[in-house]
């Protein structure tokens, strides 16, 4: 699938701004993690909490405001599906910025992130090996081969990685097994039939986060460069006590509040099958079945919200309030995409074509905890204890969704062209609830079925021979049922957003440089943006501008240099919080910095063994923690240094490997302390970013 449209158009023929991190990027910058590969691109900032891990932000939205696809499915909402996911089993992710219906169906407002697998090829067979170790003391494994057999037209893929991710706070880690694998048959040159398979299993001990504390406590250690701002304890009554300035106690950076018998991970599977049909040279047919069944569970410690006594309710002064919650979730999705794609001239004009449809079936059974045990623990050496208690209530939630998307291209010149798409769709929604005793809940419950239009129009010129003008206007919409545990049945709304955007490509200089620039304005509608305490409110909208700017440039053959930059405002307009009656027009989004740039450089020295040095600078600007901008994550840069070797076959000490490559890499030799991410639904503690680290690697190709 082609990232920006169904039509086949490369990135610079799409009016939209679009970027592609592929597997060289990935193992240059070592990105080990789909999070920390997003953060390199233009404008993203990503983060794993917990609860909604391998979710981002980009130009002014985040979390399930951007569509995440699996191959170009979506599998429910980015903050409730989304895991920590290695990218050794990934061949490319895609980003599309912007409304990205046609791409990725409803949702999509900020833009669609697209993981995209390893796929057999047709050509002699690869071998690859990976192995890594870093001074967390975590490790990871990967095997991967693709080529094709000795029948004629069959083609293979398999690959399997095992990371160990351990964290800098204590008791805290992810563990991934990660197997995918497929076959492509080549009937005859008109006919292909594919199939492809992929199982992920993860076992984590997560970090909910670090409690934020009053700097002027008595005994309190502040850190500064952290956080900033006023703060008094959220959760779970609300902020009603004194403001005071806020700080992260230095005596806490690797600390975890997590009970001790705390468990979660995820199981999933994948089937996918389908076929391409080339009945003429203008016409082709493609179709994709697919399955997908997961089960997740969380059964943590979540809360952690140090009582400076504005909140009476928890314990003694001077201490962590800490409240237990279980999640459980069993997933099936099943459905098709089937592409019409049609090539013609018109009036001698070039024309593409395609019409989409796609359906879909997803039923999300889950349960949590409604007990919500909670204790009290030193800030300090906390007692961690057991979870104690449990007692839970089901959900059992289906969304049905069919769609006809239409998309043409035509070039009214050789240099400028026009392309419109146009999607149709009906979505429903049901959602059944009971109580802790088997009871129904019916005044939880909710049916409703939705019928939005969406669409895109815009247009390419290619002004100069590399030097592309694009704009465009687009369209998207979802129900508000991100989170279809959480939302009460009034809050069930049709949530819509547009956006207007033009900019320009260029590639110059033989190849040798290229540079983008973008400016768009968005504005979504009827927003469900989350609060303290597992609750949701219906925000009137969210208006978000900026422009992002990147290029890379390779003055000789060994040296690279690359940066990019984005300046965003984004604002909430006429939003006033249902429960408390307090106004938070004006204020701006969690998690949505004004500024993010990177720079990165390398450079290889041509010798019998090959030497790479390089490393990049990462500048994240404030953000807030909350929707009442009153708790400020701080400013941060932090480095990235790295250094490659190449053995080559004739050197290699183990026959039959034509290349080795080791590596040696240093995160943040500042030791920087920063605060990575907020989850809004935790408002009393923060995620910090891990200090400085190192990590060996090799890698092996034959």
């Amino acid at each position: 699938m082609t990232p920006p449209s169904r039509l086949g158009l490369t990135p610079r023929e799409t009016p939209a701004t679009v970027e592609i991190i592929d597997k060289q990027v990935i193992q240059e910058q070592g990105y080990r993690t789909t999070t920390e590969a997003a953060q390199g691109a233009v404008g993203v900032l990503a983060g794993d909490a917990p609860g909604a891990a391998g979710n981002f932000s980009m130009r002014g939205f985040s979390e399930s405001q951007i569509n995440t696809l699996y191959n170009g499915i979506k599998i429910g909402p980015s903050s409730m599906t989304n895991r920590i996911m290695d990218t050794g089993n990934l061949e490319r992710i895609e980003i599309l910025k912007g409304p990205a219906s046609l791409l990725s169906g409803e949702g999509a407002t900020g833009g669609a992130v697209n993981y995209v697998t390893k796929a057999p090829h047709t050509g002699a067979i690869i071998n690859e090996l990976f192995t890594s170790y870093d001074s967390f003391k975590g490790y990871r494994a990967y095997l991967g081969s693709g080529g094709s057999t000795d029948i004629k037209g069959l083609d293979y893929r398999f690959d399997v990685s095992r990371p160990f991710i351990n964290s800098f706070i204590d008791d805290t880690y992810t563990k991934i097994w990660n197997l995918s694998g497929g076959l492509n048959y080549r009937v005859n040159d008109q006919f292909k039939i594919w199939g492809a398979a992929e199982y992920k299993e993860d076992k984590d001990r997560f970090y909910w986060g670090t409690p934020l504390v009053p700097a002027n406590f008595p005994g309190i250690v502040p850190t500064s460069g952290i956080v900033s701002g006023l703060w008094t304890q959220y959760y779970p009554d609300g902020h009603t006590g004194t403001l005071n300035p806020v700080t992260v106690d230095a005596r806490t950076l690797r600390t975890t509040y997590n009970v001790l018998d705390n468990h979660s991970g995820a199981r999933e599977l994948w089937l996918r099958g389908g076929f391409e049909y080339a009945a003429t040279n203008s016409v082709t047919l493609k179709s994709q079945f697919y399955s997908y069944d997961a089960q997740r569970t969380w059964f943590n410690n979540e809360v952690d919200a140090f009582n400076d006594n504005s909140a009476p309710c928890c314990g003694p002064q001077g201490q962590v309030y800490r409240e237990r919650f279980s999640v459980y979730h069993d997933q099936r999705l099943i459905g098709n995409v089937t592409d019409l794609i049609v090539k013609s001239n018109i009036s001698g004009m070039d024309n593409r074509f395609v019409a989409t449809f796609a359906a879909s079936s997803l039923q999300f059974n889950a349960k949590q905890d409604d007990n919500f045990g909670s204790d009290n623990v030193q800030l300090v050496n906390p007692d961690r204890g057991l979870y104690g208690f449990e007692q839970t209530k089901n959900f059992f939630s289906h969304i049905n969704n069919v769609s006809l998307s239409l998309e043409d291209r035509i070039k009214i010149t050789p240099t400028f062209a026009l392309i419109g798409g146009l999607r149709v769709e009906e979505i429903n929604v049901h959602r059944t609830a009971f109580d802790v005793n088997g009871v129904l809940r019916s005044a939880d419950g909710y049916s409703k079925t939705f019928t939005p239009v969406t669409g895109r129009i815009g247009y390419t010129w290619e002004a100069v021979p590399g030097l592309t003008f694009y704009s465009q206007y687009a369209t998207a919409a979802d129900p508000a049922a991100n989170n279809i545990f959480n939302i009460r049945p009034n809050q069930l709304v049709l949530t819509t957003s547009r956006t207007y955007e033009t900019g320009l490509k260029q590639l110059f200089w033989n190849n040798r440089a290229e540079w983008t620039f973008s400016a768009f304005d968005i504005e979504r509608n009827n927003v469900i943006q989350s609060k303290s305490g597992h609750l949701v409110n219906v925000a009137s909208n969210v208006h978000a501008k900026g422009i992002e700017i990147a290029g890379a440039v390779r003055p000789t053959d060994q040296w690279k240099l690359w940066a990019n930059v984005a300046f965003i405002e984004s604002k909430y307009g006429n939003f006033i919080d249902n429960d408390t009656g307090e106004d938070f027009t004006g204020k701006t989004s969690p998690n949505v910095p004004r500024f993010i740039g990177n720079v990165g450089t390398s450079y290889r020295f041509v010798t019998r063994w090959p030497v790479e040095v390089g490393g990049s600078v990462r500048h994240v600007g404030a953000r807030f923690m909350g929707d009442d901008n009153l708790v400020i994550m701080n400013s941060y840069t932090i480095v990235d240094a790295f250094a490659f070797i190449g053995i080559p076959r004739m050197d290699n000490p183990i026959k039959g490997v034509d290349s080795t490559r080791i590596g040696f890499r240093v995160r943040n030799p500042t030791d920087k302390k920063y605060a990575i991410w907020a989850d809004p639904g935790y408002p009393d503690q923060v995620l910090l970013g891990a200090p400085r680290s190192y990590e060996v690697s090799a890698a092996f190709k034959w």
